[in-house]
């Protein structure tokens, strides 16, 4: 069960945004991920919990930030409810989209498993639903996964077999790097791993036991 901490930062100006204290856990039914966030000065932010099935679908989202909370998962595309707030009212919506996206590394990961792109083969479209910060505001990106290539690393615990993937948004053709190993981000724009307490959990290929 990898346990660890994220740093997170704009990913334009590299403005503290603070810190995720996150642990993750395969299972029979999918893949969890939990986690609180916090300021820069160290307050709580919000939270995360998602869980996917396995084949990297969002079962079920709970997301919090800045007083807002959303609640979704996978229902004729994707279908949420979002909490202002003072609670007094909850939006519902749905979109034609694969998956969530937002601020956390959960979310590259699960994008990952739920693509699966192959080493070599042309870029894996998908449209997911963005739910951006600080008020959890959802909005339809379409982006392109790659799998640039795969590395494998020796360490204390065994193999470390990390996938480097080329992700591109495909509304303004920006492309970035995400390395992930196993059900963790090792480097993502504005995203850095401070601590791993345990070794990330190990897949043949991302999406698989």
């Amino acid at each position: 069960m990898p346990r660890g901490r994220y740093s997170l930062h704009d990913p334009h100006d590299h403005t503290p945004l603070g810190d995720e204290h996150f642990h993750c856990a395969t299972g029979p039914q999918g893949w969890r991920y939990t986690a609180q966030t916090t300021t820069p000065a160290g307050e709580h932010a919000g939270s995360v919990d998602l869980t996917t099935d396995l084949l990297g679908r969002p079962v079920r989202l709970q997301l919090a930030a800045g007083g807002w909370q959303v609640r979704g998962g996978t229902l004729d595309g994707v279908t949420w409810v979002r909490t202002d707030p003072a609670g007094a009212q909850a939006q519902e919506g749905n979109a034609p989209a694969r998956a969530f996206t937002g601020v956390s590394p959960a979310f590259l990961v699960a994008t990952a498993r739920l693509l699966r792109p192959e080493p070599g083969a042309p870029a894996v479209r998908v449209r997911l639903v963005a739910l951006t910060e600080p008020v959890l505001a959802p909005r339809t990106v379409d982006q392109a996964w790659a799998l640039a290539d795969t590395e494998t690393h020796s360490t204390d615990s065994g193999p470390l077999t990390v996938h480097h993937y080329e992700v591109t948004d495909l509304d303004t053709g920006e492309r970035h790097a995400v390395h992930i190993a196993g059900d963790v981000v090792l480097a993502a724009p504005g995203v850095e791993l401070e601590e791993l307490e345990t070794p990330p959990s190990r897949f043949d290929r991302p999406g698989t036991d």
